[in-house]
């Protein structure tokens, strides 16, 4: 594990992580997903996104939506694999917790409600 400093504001640190592999579909379908973790406030900003996609491909939507609300990333991490992480696992948590709600509205469809 890597020792990191503590933020002393909002998205001064974040954590990017791809997920790629996801079932493949036509050209339309997106194929995977970046997963950008704000560490101080841990607020998650999630983008679908192509495998093939090019650094400009990648870097407009993140302009768009996150330099846009949050200014300009001090520090970016992105040094790890799903399961195997070297820093806290922030990034990789989040994934994980998105993958289980994917799966569960996957398997019940829109029949998801509260219990009454």
């Amino acid at each position: 594990m890597i020792n990191l400093q503590e933020p002393s504001r909002p998205w001064e640190i974040a954590h990017m992580h791809w997920v790629t592999g996801l079932p493949p579909g036509d050209d339309r379908i997106y194929n995977s997903y970046l997963v950008i973790v704000g560490r101080f406030s841990k607020t998650s900003i999630f983008f679908l996104c192509h495998r093939d996609d090019t650094a400009i491909d990648t870097a407009l939507p993140i302009w768009d939506r996150v330099v846009s609300w949050t200014g300009i990333l001090t520090n970016i991490l992105a040094f790890s694999t799903t399961y195997h992480p070297l820093i806290d696992g922030l990034a990789e948590r989040m994934t994980q917790t998105l993958e289980d709600m994917v799966r569960r509205f996957c398997a019940y469809g829109l029949d998801l409600k509260d219990s009454d």
